[in-house]
């Protein structure tokens, strides 16, 4: 660490700018990325730790995987490298975002927080933890000094040196990793770090941000050791407020047995139904001529919309004839992207009146003019079924596109959630990748996909009726595939 100094070159890449923490295990440095021209943060691992060969792998191999974790109250990881001294001392360094904002240790030097504030960030900390667990990845340190508050929420820090579910959990002095107070009781008899280890450092914090102490205050190993047989359980009566929901999910996790904690998921839902808004308000009396709400009526029509093209999207009989256009209508000329918001047809935007559009292939329109989003039952007018019906298999091609589709139009609506839809382009794009090289076996790609949605579904990253979409859609990708050249 002493050879490191302000200004001085890492890996010929980052420059260093200055020391803006340190800890036993690091030190962190403002940095400059001279490749890529952006300003970083340098976790500096101890010479001890570096000087470990198996510890240096470890931090590598969980560097790799967090650098997979995305995810808005996760720091992100860009990168990391080891350099060796001619005195043959290893420097090894994680790469991450810099963050701008305050830690939550220095918040809660002030007092406790209202408990509606402590809530919404545990509930994203709760949100960054089940995205964790999702990948196999522990955290095993979750406290208020690596909890950043930025302008856009809380982000967890330090998952570049995280572990592997299961893994060995001891430093190279054979010390346990974390922080006395925030450490689950198993974890002081040997048990590796799991999930659960997780959730009660979350009920810790869940604790500490509501009443500003911890449940079980301890500064080394030992004081822990003894103050958990005799000490009762704590409570939160005293929190002024407070749902009553609230404080059982706290006490829950702080629970002796692992499997009686929630999983880190089960608590931000937890969470997040206390902090859900009040019903609204009735709607103030219409001006004259108005009869209904505007702005809600134009939102709902705009989310049945997009859900209605993702559907098309599928039911429209492929072959020679195009796809629908984004109103629900057979289009005409070559296909364009069913969501891209500048595409009109070929002869310009449609007049607006009663003679605009053509009429809708299954029947007239229904009062209000509007075309029912319902799958076409027939041909588009002029085409011919095929020898082997009306309707021909996609390329994998075109179902990956398909697919991408409605994830686009799923983010759109806000029927997807960000991380969800993320997720779901990685794994096409992939895909795509390697269709474009020449026949694939999609049917593991598909098998993962399903259980992705399944998945996401279950923690409401993704709405019922998009996931249904979804699904069809991998119908007609394994279809694709099973007819795909030898």
């Amino acid at each position: 660490m002493s050879s490191l100094h302000p200004g001085g070159l890492l890996a010929r890449r980052y420059r260093l700018i200055d020391r803006i923490g340190a800890g036993g295990m690091s030190v962190i440095w403002r940095s400059r990325d001279e490749l890529l021209d952006r300003v970083v943060a340098l976790k500096v691992l101890a010479e001890e730790l570096a000087a470990d060969a198996r510890f240096r792998g470890m931090v590598r191999e969980e560097a790799r995987a967090a650098a997979q974790l995305v995810h808005p109250h996760v720091t992100s990881v860009h990168d990391y490298g080891e350099t060796v001294a001619p005195d043959g001392t290893v420097t090894a360094f994680v790469v991450m975002e810099l963050l701008s904002g305050q830690e939550l240790e220095s918040r809660l030097t002030e007092g406790p927080l209202p408990w509606p504030e402590a809530v919404e960030i545990c509930a994203q900390v709760a949100e960054a933890l089940a995205a964790a667990h999702r990948l196999g990845i522990v955290h095993r340190d979750v406290t208020p000094a690596n909890i950043m508050m930025t302008a856009t929420g809380a982000k967890v820090l330090d998952f570049g040196i995280a572990t592997h579910v299961g893994a060995p959990d001891e430093d190279a002095d054979g010390e346990t990793f974390g922080t006395p107070a925030y450490v689950a009781p198993e974890r002081l008899d040997g048990t590796p770090a799991q999930p659960a280890t997780d959730t009660y450092s979350l009920g810790v914090l869940l604790y500490e941000t509501l009443t500003g102490r911890v449940p079980f205050p301890a500064n080394t190993w030992e004081d822990l050791a003894r103050s958990r047989p005799d000490t009762q359980p704590p409570t939160l009566s005293g929190v002024a407020g407070l749902p009553p929901a609230v404080a059982e999910v706290c006490l829950r996790c702080l629970a002796r047995d692992p499997r009686e904690r929630p999983t880190a998921h089960q608590v931000g839902v937890a969470l997040r139904a206390q902090l859900a808004p009040e019903p609204p308000a009735p709607e103030p009396a219409a001006p004259p001529g108005r009869t209904f709400p505007v702005r809600l009526t134009v939102l709902a029509a705009a989310s049945v919309a997009a859900l209605a093209v993702a559907v098309l999207v599928f039911a429209w009989p492929r072959g020679d004839h195009p796809p629908p256009s984004a109103d629900g209508l057979p289009g005409s000329g070559p296909p364009t992207s069913l969501f891209s918001p500048d595409a009109v047809p070929p002869d310009g935007p449609a007049t607006a009146g009663p003679s605009a559009g053509p009429t809708p292939p299954d029947g007239p329109m229904p009062p209000g003019g509007t075309p029912t989003a319902t799958p076409p039952t027939g041909l588009p007018p002029g085409a011919t079924p095929g020898p082997s019906g009306p309707a021909s298999a996609p390329t994998v091609p075109e179902a990956v596109a398909d697919l991408d589709q409605i994830v686009t139009a799923g983010l759109a609506a806000g029927a997807i959630r960000d991380d969800a839809g993320l997720d779901l382009q990685n794994l096409l794009r992939n895909l795509r990748v390697a269709a474009a090289r020449g026949p694939v076996d999609v049917h593991g790609p598909v098998q993962h996909l399903r259980s992705k949605i399944t998945l996401r579904v279950d923690e409401g990253a993704i709405t019922p009726e998009y996931a249904t979409a979804l699904r069809a859609g991998l119908d007609r990708l394994a279809t694709a595939g099973s007819a795909q050249p030898a």
